[in-house]
């Protein structure tokens, strides 16, 4: 029996916010689910989330040999083939995110959330960065899969604060990780076994950080596995509850798995940082796919690099120089 999936997905604007900073990507040929919440004005944060669901997808599609070849991209972490991929699809979106932010005053700060889901075999591999989540849906409840990196979730979890003084705290949508706001990244990563008719729930802020997760629950229980009704559900949801930020949803069912295939569970885990070797290499990826795109435009997610606007200035003068001289000249 060979892997089914069925997914869903949707972004809306909400009620209240003018413009749209979550970016979602479903790639069911890759088997990869991605949500992001970008932040930074002047539209920044759109640049940001889709910039990072770009990038992560091109690694699979288009690069996935050659990061997963490279020795200076080595992980030392016991990570499946994809789940190592997802990892470090990421690092090099956040690596990307970071320098084209240092190198455009109008996107400088820009960042990301991003929460993936690949599926490898009969495992998922789920990665995130920020305050977006992945849940797993079952008869009974939620279960979360992530832990947000977050102010408030860090106040919780140091039990100096209980949920409800933490979530009153002003400030507490500040989130302490994101993808692009520095050039090496922190990843959470974790790997589980699938099950026929499992279902899994990615996120933004948007619906999460206005509704606990038993309404979240109870918006969806009567779905009977209905992805797209799961989907349209949590946004009314989301919208009902004032609509006070961009929300985005992908919710994603496990139908049938390949035969019996070996893989072993990874327990929650945070990947460290790169180290200086593979800091590097990910400039020299990031360079040849500009350098790429130059030539094709063809890259999705990687902006060439500008031209030099001074000959088109210098264009310019002369032009006005030669009117005004032969302006001069017309008038003797």
């Amino acid at each position: 029996m060979a892997l089914k999936i069925s997914v869903g997905g949707r972004s809306d604007i909400g009620l209240v916010r003018s413009g749209n900073e979550d970016s979602l990507r479903i790639d069911p040929d890759s088997n990869l689910f991605l949500v992001c919440d970008g932040m930074g004005g002047h539209q920044a944060g759109e640049v940001a989330s889709k910039e990072a669901c770009e990038i992560i997808s091109y690694c699979f599609t288009g690069l996935a040999s050659e990061i997963m070849q490279d020795p200076d991209l080595h992980l030392d972490v016991p990570f499946s083939e994809r789940g190592a991929l997802l990892v470090k699809a990421i690092r090099l979106a956040n690596r990307s995110i970071y320098l084209r932010s240092r190198s455009r005053s109008d996107l400088a700060g820009m960042g990301t959330t991003v929460v993936a889901l690949a599926v490898d075999d009969n495992f998922v591999n789920i990665a995130h960065v920020g305050d977006s989540r992945a849940y797993r849906l079952l008869s009974t409840g939620l279960v979360p899969l992530t832990t947000d990196h977050s102010w408030v979730a860090e106040l919780k979890q140091s039990g100096q604060f209980s949920e409800t003084e933490a979530e009153k705290i002003i400030g507490r949508n500040v989130i302490t990780r994101a993808l692009g706001v520095n050039e090496r990244v922190e990843i959470d990563f974790r790997s589980e076994p699938l099950s026929p008719g499992e279902i899994y729930l990615l996120c933004t802020d948007g619906l999460c950080g206005y509704v606990n997760d038993d309404d979240i629950f109870a918006a969806v229980k009567d779905c009977r596995g209905d992805v797209n009704g799961i989907v349209e559900n949590l946004i009314q949801l989301a919208n009902d509850r004032g609509g006070q930020d961009n929300v985005t949803v992908v919710a994603v069912r496990i139908d049938d798995l390949n035969e019996k295939v070996s893989g072993e569970k990874v327990a929650p885990v945070t990947v460290s940082i790169e180290n200086e070797g593979a800091l590097l290499r990910e400039n020299q990826v990031l360079e040849s796919l500009i350098s790429m795109n130059q030539k094709t435009g063809e890259i999705p997610g990687v902006e060439p690099k500008r031209k030099s606007s001074y000959l088109f200035i210098i264009f310019i003068i002369f032009i006005l120089l030669a009117v005004a001289i032969i302006y001069l000249v017309s008038k003797k």
